[in-house]
């Protein structure tokens, strides 16, 4: 693997060979100086780029941290040398307001000089009630997104901008250290309504599931096509039994479907709905073990409904062992395989 500038593929030309495959960096369950040596470690063995997650709170207890990732983007720029780093993803609505994002997100860019990217999303309860604002629901949070982006472009183009919009108001600000390569932004889409945002409002579309339908939405409505970066949930271990309890202590969340992870407020809380979570169940969510057909197999969903950049998420403290065993045994392996084209998207895609 090497790294690159995150460049749509077109979907008819989707195969194992040309897909990029990215590492997180899982601020949930890591202090920042561990995730620079994580950082540097997937460079080094190769991972096409990096993805960091922006949380104010861990979803559960069990993961223990969340430092503020705008200072560990900083730090992240001397610890790696060339690969593409996004934040997967940051809530530009709540928490932070847009003009303090594009403020971060500019300086980003400056330090990371045309590798960082900027990946937004309509944010979860768990980070955004902290400020003590009214949690609404999902169209709204859409609503506000939209504004959102569009505030922060309008930052970018370096000069005085007051805004009086529906949600935000900005009084003559400017930003005076732009970088001389402005990131790309990618928006978070679980659903229709979110992959068709992102085509008309970003360069991307960000997805935690092979879910053709948003792939499609998106690829329909894009014009010209974005790159589609989906993560996927691994746990790499001595077996899949052993693996699939540490993924049970640490990440019992992956099994929670729909609305759920968007609506729950504290981590307690979200253990507490873990408890219900049992071992079948995740097993059926998630990957685990150290069989590298497995992990092939789950890569090639993937692809499979439309995706040109997966970013894996090892799920618990083997970080490094991951990184190796991806490096050296799933990826040669996927990569290798014959790819098909897929032609259901490459239809879609001329039409």
């Amino acid at each position: 693997m090497t790294s690159a500038p995150l460049t749509a593929i077109d979907p008819a030309e989707l195969n194992p060979a040309a897909t990029k495959i990215g590492f997180t960096l899982s601020s949930e369950e890591f202090p920042g100086p561990d995730l620079l040596g994580h950082a540097s470690a997937a460079e080094k063995a190769g991972f096409d780029f990096l993805m960091i997650s922006d949380h104010f709170h861990p979803w559960v207890e069990a993961q223990g941290n969340s430092p503020f990732v705008w200072g560990v983007l900083g730090a992240l720029a001397g610890a790696t040398d060339e690969i593409p780093i996004g934040t997967g993803v940051t809530c530009p609505t709540t928490r932070i307001h847009p003009a303090i994002i594009a403020q971060a997100a500019a300086t980003a860019a400056d330090l990371l000089p045309g590798r960082f990217f900027l990946g937004v999303g309509s944010g979860e309860r768990l980070n955004e009630h902290i400020v003590g604002q009214h949690w609404p629901d999902n169209s709204t949070r859409l609503d506000q997104l939209a504004e959102a982006v569009e505030l922060i472009q309008k930052l970018w183009e370096g000069s005085l901008v007051s805004h009086s919009g529906e949600y935000f108001t900005l009084d003559r600000a400017k930003i005076y250290s732009l970088p001389n390569e402005l990131p790309p932004v990618f928006l978070a889409a679980g659903g229709p309504e979110a992959a068709t945002l992102a085509a008309k409002v970003g360069k991307g579309l960000i997805g935690v599931a092979p879910d053709d339908e948003v792939i499609q939405t998106y690829s329909d409505a894009a014009a010209p096509l974005g790159p589609r970066v989906g993560q996927i949930q691994f746990c790499f271990g001595e077996s899949a039994d052993a693996a699939l309890d540490t993924a049970l202590e640490y990440w019992p969340n992956a099994a929670f479907g729909g609305n759920l992870s968007q609506e729950i407020a504290l981590p307690s809380d979200f253990a507490s709905a873990a408890e219900l979570v049992t071992k079948e169940t995740l097993a059926a969510k998630i990957t685990t073990g150290n069989d590298p057909d497995e992990f092939v197999a789950a890569l090639n969903t993937y692809v499979e409904a439309g995706y040109d950049h997966v970013y894996i998420h090892q799920i618990g403290p083997d970080q490094l062992g991951a990184i190796e065993f991806f490096s050296q045994e799933v990826a040669p392996a996927f990569r290798n395989q014959p790819g098909p084209r897929h032609e259901e998207h490459a239809v879609s895609a001329a039409t």
